[in-house]
């Protein structure tokens, strides 16, 4: 999967501006699957409309500036169905609190502990979105598709046993690192 196929699986659904599709991308609900950054969407867009897998058109708004709307075409929605029958790659999975963790030893636990604990509330605020999310769904089921329930369920638990494993093993962690006080006290 890649940025391509990102914005034609976004497109699929309906029409959508460049800025809604990064926005999508990017802190919606489609930041979950591909790494899809500002400076990759565009191009991809612009190679999907030279490819004929899109078309767009130039909607002008009252008061504010004009903006370019994409389609997907039927080519379009073919090789979408195609990418998604393409072997899948392996899941990419980066986290600068793994990073953080592995190296927790060399740090002052009340450093740790403070980390762990944001950790726990970004993970708390993610399974938030998806709550919110799922109540969208809730109430229109009809704007969705009958996967996104499941697909809803599935980022919950991952999210859930993650945090559900900070929780309970933190004090675990904690007690790698070095006392608090004793750096303060070398640095003197």
């Amino acid at each position: 999967m890649n940025v391509r196929t990102l914005c034609l699986s976004i497109l699929h659904e309906r029409e959508a501006s460049g800025y809604e599709i990064r926005k999508m991308c990017t802190e919606g609900e489609c930041a979950y699957f591909v790494d899809a950054s500002y400076g990759s969407i565009y191009p991809a867009l612009s190679r999907l409309e030279d490819e004929g897998l899109v078309t767009s058109r130039v909607e002008h708004q009252d008061g504010k500036p004009s903006k370019k709307m994409y389609a997907i075409t039927d080519a379009g929605r073919s090789a979408f169905v195609e990418a998604l029958s393409e072997p899948l790659g392996d899941e990419v999975y980066r986290s600068p609190f793994l990073l953080f963790v592995r190296y927790a030893h060399l740090l002052p636990a009340d450093l740790v502990e403070k980390r762990i604990k944001e950790q726990i509330a970004r993970l708390d605020a993610k399974l938030d979105d998806l709550a919110k999310f799922k109540a969208e769904l809730n109430a229109d089921p009809s704007a969705s598709h009958s996967n996104d329930a499941w697909l809803l369920r599935y980022g919950q638990t991952c999210l859930s046993v993650a945090r559900d494993e900070l929780n309970a093993h933190m004090d675990e962690l904690i007690a790698t690192a070095r006392p608090s006080d004793a750096l303060a006290s070398a640095a003197e």
